[in-house]
Formats: C-alpha cells, structure tokens, sequence
C-alpha cells in the first residue's frame, strides 16, 4: 500500500503543508473566537488552487488524485478545521455540478470556483428530513421561464455568504428519491427569494458559518442541474466522495491532537518523570496512534478507490465511520492527558474536542455509516 503521489502532487501537498502552518495556524484560535474564517485567507488558499482541489484541469482545478486530495485536506484541518469546512463544503457544490451538470453549467460555475471568485454551498439537508433526503418538502414546480423553488434548508455551511447554492427538490412528489431534482441557485439573482436566518451558535466548527434559509424564488430554466429526477443519484455519488473528504479532516484533528499529546506527555513532570514514563500514559499515547494510522489507511485506500474509478461506496462509509470515531477518541484522550490545562482555551485541545464531534453526524452519521457497510455485505 504505496499510495504513490505524482512529483506536481508532492508539490502542491507541501506548498498546502506550508501556509497551513504559517498562515492557517495563527489565526485558527481567532476564526474559531470570531465565528468565521477571513476572505484573505480563502483568497491564499485559493492562490495555490485549494478552492478548486477536487477540480480537473480543464474546469480550472490543479487536477489532482484523491489521494493526494485528502492529505492537503487534513494538512488544512489539523491546521484550522473551520477553513477546512468552508473548502470541503464548497466542493459538495462543485462536486454536484462537475458529477450532474450540463458542459455550460460546469463552464459556467467551476472555474470561477477554483480561482476564490465565487463561494459554492451544497443545499440538501432539511429541518424534517432527517438522513433520508427521499422525505424532503422542498418542492420546485415548472413556472412560465423557469422553475418556482419553495422550502426550508437548514445546517447548510457557507449558505449566508455563498454565490450561489445547489438545492435539492422534489420535482415529483410521488416518484420518491426518483422526483429530486437539483438547481443552482444564484443568490445574488435570486436574493429576494431566499431568507437567512443568523448563523447557527455550534458547538464547534465555529469559523464556520452553517445557516438554515427559507426559498421561495423562481429560477430560470437552465437553472435545473442536468436531467429533471436525477438529482437523488448526483446527491449520492456527491456524497461518496464527500466521506473521503470528512475522513480526512478527521486524520487533520487526530494528527493534531496526538502530535499535542505526544510532546506535552514528553514535557510535562509528574515526581520528576515525564508523563510518557508512565504506563497509563503511554497505553493512551499507542491507542490513539494504532486508531489514527488505521484510520489514514482506510481513508488512503478509499481515495485510492475512488481514484482507480472503481464501486468506493463501502470504502468511503468506512474511512469515514473509522476516522471519525478515531478522531473523537484521540482528541478526547488529548485533553486528558493535559488534565486542567487541556480544558483552558490557552491550548488548543478543548477546540479539537468540539472540533471533531460534528464529524460523526454530517454527511451521514455513524449509524448511516454503519447501515451502508451493512448492506454492502450482504449484496
């Protein structure tokens, strides 16, 4: 298990490595303070093509594997996870019109997206419809020019500020996951129509923004993403490789986490021994590193998977069941073996903790996760 990078890779991972720890890290303590990561260093990741990461070459991304794709998104999150969140969101939006798109729709929106132009946002969850988008009510029904959009979203990243939005509804409110169709909403056309409610106040992630809004707007024609009904399977292939993408902010706070543990267990004095001299301790310190290389392996080989063009639903539900439970538990573990300093906000372990918790929920929670591997192996 290689997971060979190409040498252009290896060269875009460290430049990311870099401005992770020069420019992502400084302001980190602040984004999560100020409840929202600044535009100047969106426009810096975006200079070396990170806005654009899951992009091909020819709609203006740097055209990267999968594998390659998941380091640079755990060198940003174990630098900064909310400007981790605000990246991977957007690709759930890019990714929706690169997978379901027509060819003018993809030129239209994707390389503007990787130059930092514009913020994308992946509207699909709703207040009722729990992990099953089949039992959504948002609705768009065909209107003289174009399509009338109606229903509420809620926990959306990025919604308040984004340029436009790709919204899931029911075309067909029979046909079940069959009648989704999906739209991209421009939000500065359609901004009449479309009602903010303030930031959520999250537990963590707080740099950034999740949003629920009201539609009630009509879009033009070619506003439907692709084919009127397909809208359920885009949302699922967008989803597959947006599991990858959680697995690998998960290895970003699990490797920030244990790398704190490790040096203040080597550091800190108990009697005049290093914490790390003491079983306990170093008992922690192998389990949390067995779960984070089992956990980067499994997320390696779902990018890789996913790569070689192949079936990665099994793989990316596992990665990311795997690397997000492991994420929890290293941070958890983190925190205690600072003790009371852990529980300060003058380290940074008490945001990893709160940090890490939503990756076990979003993009389909541990029990979603465990449903799809489930009936995976029974096929």
């Amino acid at each position: 298990m290689a997971f060979d990078i190409t040498a252009d890779e290896q060269e875009l991972v460290d430049a990311v490595v870099s401005i992770s720890k020069d420019v992502l890290v400084p302001q980190a303590a602040a984004a999560d303070a100020n409840e929202r990561v600044s535009d100047e260093t969106l426009k810096t990741l975006a200079e070396v093509g990170v806005m654009g990461l899951n992009l091909p070459e020819e709609f203006g991304g740097p055209g990267v594997g999968s594998v390659a794709m998941s380091q640079m998104v755990a060198a940003i999150t174990e630098a900064c996870a909310s400007t981790a969140s605000i990246v991977t969101a957007q690709f759930l939006a890019t990714d929706s019109i690169l997978l379901g798109g027509t060819d003018a729709q993809r030129e239209a929106w994707l390389p503007r997206t990787a130059a930092g132009e514009v913020i994308g946002a992946f509207g699909l969850t709703e207040p009722g419809a729990g992990s099953n988008p089949a039992e959504m009510s948002t609705k768009a029904t065909r209107v003289d020019g174009g399509w009338h959009l109606k229903g509420t979203k809620c926990f959306i990243t990025n919604a308040g500020f984004a340029d436009f939005i790709v919204v899931y509804a029911k075309t067909d409110v029979d046909a079940g996951h069959k009648g989704i169709s999906a739209f991209i909403v421009d939000t500065k056309a359609a901004s009449a129509g479309l009602d903010f409610n303030p930031p959520e106040k999250t537990m963590g992630l707080r740099g950034s923004p999740v949003y629920e809004f009201v539609i009630d707007t009509v879009v033009p024609e070619d506003a439907l993403l692709g084919v009127e009904g397909e809208g359920f399977t885009t949302a699922m292939r967008v989803l597959d490789r947006g599991r990858i993408e959680v697995a690998a902010m998960s290895l970003g706070i699990g490797k920030a986490a244990l790398d704190a543990a490790v040096d203040w267990a080597g550091e800190r004095k108990i009697s005049g021994k290093p914490l790390n001299r003491l079983q306990g301790i170093a008992f922690k310190l192998a389990d949390m590193y067995t779960k984070y290389r089992s956990a980067w392996l499994l997320t390696m080989d779902a990018a890789e998977q996913r790569d070689a063009e192949v079936d990665f639903t099994r793989s990316s539900a596992t990665a990311k069941l795997a690397a997000s439970e492991a994420a929890a538990f290293i941070a958890d573990e983190a925190l205690q073996i600072h003790g009371g300093y852990g529980f300060t906000r003058d380290f940074p372990l008490e945001r990893y903790v709160r940090d890490a918790r939503i990756y076990r929920i979003y993009e389909g929670s541990s029990e979603i996760q465990r449903t799809i591997i489930a009936r995976s192996l029974s096929k």
